[in-house]
């Protein structure tokens, strides 16, 4: 019973994010659906993949006919932040439960959900607590995608062939607002659309690299100078 009480409280914890997963997970069903990708694939993508960003990407890279591997260097370099997150979730809990209860919360957690566990009390926190918070937002997310699918049957074909530029416009409206505000973001950025731009319009090296390969390259350059520079910058302040 107490497992149970304290599931949903997690679960009432962490209903803003399921809320704020809503939008964004019928937006990836809408998108998934405009590249022709089958509805039962897009589902499982939410259901065992469950990393939102890359599965945007993925569906992207899809639609572009990259390759499996290239697919799945991608996605695995884009979801390394998770293995920090657990790691420093795990500080807090790992003393308290078994490799399946760590295994089971790792799976859950996503930027959003990590960050409201890493706010909550150590004191506070159990494993009921926060499957909770996991759960909701796993539900809504999977809820939401298999939602976006549904309405994206009774969209005007217009509208539906359209939404794969919404994909752009929505990673475009995530990151305004931060390089507005961050300094080092922005060089970042540069430097990603640089080096991205070298590698498709320099004759010998855009013939012979595949767009995925491309994106792994820019993402693994971008990563270490950015590491360098926030790095610099922390060095700086103290």
């Amino acid at each position: 019973m107490k497992l149970l009480k304290d599931i949903l409280k997690g679960i009432n914890k962490g209903a803003p994010i399921g809320i704020g997963y809503i939008p964004i997970g019928i937006s990836f069903g809408l998108i998934a659906k405009s590249f022709d990708i089958p509805g039962e694939i897009v589902v499982l993508m939410s259901l065992i993949v469950y990393a939102g960003a890359s599965q945007f990407i993925a569906v992207s890279l899809i639609h572009e006919g990259v390759t499996v591997i290239e697919i799945v260097i991608t996605t695995f370099i884009v979801n390394l932040r998770h293995f920090l997150m657990t790691a420093s979730l795990s500080e807090k809990i790992k003393n308290k439960y078994n490799k399946f209860w760590l295994a089971l919360i790792a799976f859950g957690v996503t930027d959003e959900t990590f960050a409201l566990i890493s706010m909550t009390e150590k004191e506070k926190l159990n494993k009921g607590l926060i499957l909770g918070i996991n759960l909701i937002a796993y539900i809504s997310w999977s809820g939401s995608t298999f939602l976006g699918l549904i309405l994206s049957s009774s969209l005007p074909e217009a509208i539906r062939n359209g939404m794969g530029i919404s994909l752009y416009a929505m990673f475009i409206a995530l990151l305004i607002p931060n390089i507005k505000t961050n300094k080092t973001l922005m060089k970042i950025t540069v430097i990603s659309l640089l080096f991205s731009s070298l590698l498709f319009y320099i004759p010998f090296l855009g013939n012979n690299i595949s767009s995925g390969f491309r994106i792994i390259i820019v993402i693994i350059i971008s990563s270490l100078i950015g590491a360098y520079m926030f790095e610099e910058e922390v060095d700086n302040i103290e």
